[in-house]
Parts: structure tokens; C-alpha cells; sequence
């Protein structure tokens, strides 16, 4: 099975910035939908080359991890 990974920042400013790696395809958008709903809120959207990679299935399981 495929590893996904997600890196979310969190500026001081409150801007939300996220990248997801390993997601080939249009399935990436998957996980974008899902922070969005929990966050509800939308922002600007910039795919990475994986993006146009043929895609993947996508099983989300949450994990968090503290940096500080």
C-alpha cells in the first residue's frame, strides 16, 4: 500500500497552507475536501505535478503529529 502524506502549515497569521505528497492524480483533491469541511473554510488551489500523474485510490486515515 501507498503512503500519503500530508504537511499542513499554520502561519502565524492564521493562513492554512497545505501539500500533499504521494496522492498521484485528481485524488488528492479527496483529502483537499476533507480540510476543507473540517476547516471549513476554501482557499487558492496550486497542483503539483502529481496532480497530472495517473491516479490512485485514496484511503484516508488521520494522524497528528506536534512540532514545536
Amino acid at each position: 500500500m501507498e503512503t500519503h502524506e500530508l504537511n499542513i502549515e499554520i502561519r502565524p497569521d492564521g493562513q492554512v497552507r497545505v501539500h500533499v505528497a504521494g496522492a498521484k492524480g485528481p485524488a488528492c483533491m479527496d483529502y483537499v475536501r476533507l480540510l476543507q469541511q473540517v476547516m471549513g473554510a476554501e482557499g487558492e488551489i496550486e497542483h503539483t505535478s502529481e496532480y497530472y500523474e495517473p491516479p490512485t485510490g485514496v484511503k484516508i486515515r488521520i494522524r497528528e503529529k506536534e512540532t514545536g
